[in-house]
């Protein structure tokens, strides 16, 4: 008797944009300044719970959330650094992302990349490609 294997095969629909966010500052301040400088309106929301190692219990990332109603574009801010650990462990140099779900206009996601980087008190923000990132399913939410 033969027997016949099948395999899954699936792709995790990662249909966001991510923006990694170095800085020293703590998550209110940094949402306040990019608030400020970009016209948002970041909003304290609970934290995100993450199940990252299979044996220890949930680790929450601090998460704020503003909109966009005319595009219906989502902006997440969110800290890598949890209660535990990391939310992305391969990008422990990254403080903060920004994820953006939904659509949004390339001019604009260059002047929000722009506009961060002038903030004085972030180092650095660098887009980031979701699909090079090994715990990319971290971020699904």
């Amino acid at each position: 008797m033969i027997l016949s294997r099948k395999f899954l095969k699936f792709e995790i629909d990662l249909d966001f944009v991510l923006i990694a966010v170095t800085t020293s500052l703590k998550d209110y301040r940094i949402c306040y300044l990019i608030n400020k400088f970009l016209k948002f309106n970041f909003i304290k929301i609970p934290d995100l719970a993450v199940d990252i190692y299979r044996d220890s219990s949930t680790i929450l990332f601090s998460l704020y959330h503003y909109n966009w109603e005319t595009t219906e574009t989502d902006f997440y801010f969110i800290a890598n650094k949890g209660t535990e650990g990391y939310l992305i462990p391969e990008m422990k140099e990254a403080d903060y992302f920004l994820l953006i779900k939904n659509y949004i206009d390339e001019n604009d996601l260059d002047n929000i990349i722009l506009t961060l980087n002038k903030i004085p008190e972030i180092v650095a923000a660098v887009k980031i490609d979701p699909k090079k990132i090994k715990s990319r399913e971290n971020l699904l939410f």
